[in-house]
């Protein structure tokens, strides 16, 4: 069957980066397997087990030399994928084969490889993540003093700031970022715990010496790059560590999609864009639509990965004592998946944040527009310094507010609410003050002071934790 004949995942075809698709791919799980049979013969010489330096050169010559077609037809004759690639690494290495996998049960190599695995996928997130974060703090630099609308039940409410409010976007994400350092920081190999968490096999090996078996998982882990392996486990690391991650990763969705829904609908006030290129079609029927497809791309890919993020928390709560292997399948899916996801995700999110389009004459028209609704409580309040009657004035302003927005609404004209003021005697304010109070920096509070500290105190320490020289950020389509 050729490829054009046969189911291809999106993910892989559309979505996802070459460098997050490495790292869930066939070749990085079966060399993985490999140095793992390397460190457990290593760490079985040191302790005094019956295994030569040629043994473990051999197993070394051919650790990335996985001769596939070997394990395939192997396993279609005892249907097991570990003992499969033992049998094919076998044949590479005939010397080295009567040790190969020695005491070790299957989720030696399949479980510490899943951790290996998920440990190197969320050391490429956080890059990305952060660079997000750094185009978001760029643009709130930028725009930390341009006025606004601001919302509350999607109804114009006061103002802020552009740059304020990408703050609201870079805060979720340093969250997501500080939850995927804790649960990584987190992460312990199996180690070498045999079929049921006991290390009797092992003890086995070392004829009781128990000391003997905790050199070996120690040994292992620091040959894998990671300080520890999990003190108890059944035969299987807790599959919860699986839920934890994936809720990691929902975070991080979370975040995406807010800020994805954030952006189309400023698209469709006109106020900013994602980016657009040259060449670029909106619409199939429409020529002049600039659709917000990349934004539209972050909110489908983000909704498919907090609802892969269920799956985990069930698949931990149904394992049976010791274990069972309902689990295989299920993460085969749902931990990959949910990886390259956000891997596409993010990929789309540092194209779109470095290339906002912000139109500063249509937000300034908006706010414009808005301004003297929200520029009374400041006249009344002006007003009552001068002699007027609080609960009176706010009646006055409130039927001329109500009656300047019949007007724009019903009859399509012109916002007059500061006409109806000025010219009402009751209130003592010229026009000239009244028109004074319209400075919309008068109205967006310690925005710009905000910007700066949470900047300054929350963001930079996290910026300067990462280096993102070469980050990459492959958009396929």
């Amino acid at each position: 069957m050729s490829n054009k004949d046969g189911y291809l995942s999106p993910l892989s075809t559309r979505y996802a980066s070459e460098e997050m698709q490495s790292v869930f791919s066939e070749n990085f799980k079966f060399r993985t397997w490999r140095r793992l049979w390397i460190a457990l013969a290593k760490a079985e010489k040191e302790m005094g087990l019956d295994i030569t330096d040629e043994q473990i050169a051999e197993m070394e010559k051919y650790k990335d030399d996985i001769n596939f077609s070997v394990a395939e037809a192997r396993e279609k004759v005892v249907r097991h994928d570990v003992m499969s690639h033992v049998y094919a690494y076998g044949v590479q290495c005939p010397k080295a084969e009567p040790i190969i996998h020695l005491g070790a049960t299957s989720c030696y190599v399949g479980d510490n490889t899943d951790v290996i695995i998920m440990k190197t996928a969320m050391e490429i997130v956080a890059k990305k993540l952060v660079k997000v974060i750094k185009n978001l703090t760029d643009f709130a630099v930028k725009y930390k003093e341009t006025p606004t609308l601001a919302y509350t039940h999607l109804q114009p409410a006061q103002l802020t700031t552009v740059g304020k409010r990408a703050t609201l976007w870079i805060n979720e994400l340093i969250a997501d970022v500080e939850n995927l350092e804790f649960q990584a920081s987190r992460l312990k190999l199996l180690g070498s715990k045999g079929t049921t968490g006991t290390q009797a096999s092992f003890l086995e090996l070392f004829e009781g010496n128990s000391e003997k078996v905790k050199f070996v998982e120690d040994f292992i882990a620091k040959e894998m790059g990671f300080k520890s392996c999990v003190e108890v486990s059944g035969q299987t690391y807790s599959r919860k560590i699986d839920a934890y991650v994936l809720s990691v990763l929902s975070g991080i969705a979370q975040s995406a999609y807010k800020f994805s829904n954030d952006l189309r609908i400023l698209q469709s006030f006109e106020e900013i864009e994602e980016p657009f290129e040259k060449n670029q079609i909106g619409s199939s029927a429409m020529p002049y639509k600039r659709n917000p497809m990349r934004s539209e791309r972050i909110s489908a890919l983000s909704r498919y990965v907090i609802a892969q993020s269920v799956n985990p928390a069930y698949t931990a709560g149904t394992q049976w004592f010791e274990r069972t292997l309902d689990d295989s399948a299920n993460k085969r899916l749902s931990v990959s998946e949910s990886f390259l996801a956000v891997d596409a995700i993010l990929n789309v999110l540092i194209n779109v944040t470095g290339g906002l389009v912000v139109y500063e004459k249509v937000i300034e028209k908006r706010v414009m527009n808005k301004l003297p609704f929200m520029a009374t409580e400041n006249i009344m309040m002006e007003s009552v310094k001068r002699g007027g009657n609080r609960q009176e004035l706010h009646e006055i302003i409130r039927v001329h507010s109500h009656e300047s927005a019949r007007k724009v609404k019903m009859e399509g004209g012109e916002n007059d609410l500061i006409e109806r003021l000025s010219n009402d005697e009751r209130i003592p304010l010229n026009k000239e003050e009244i028109i004074s109070s319209l400075n919309p920096k008068k109205y967006i509070g310690r925005s710009v002071e905000q910007v700066e500290e949470f900047i300054k105190g929350t963001v930079m320490p996290v910026l300067e934790r990462y280096d993102l020289t070469n980050v990459s950020s492959e958009v396929k389509l």
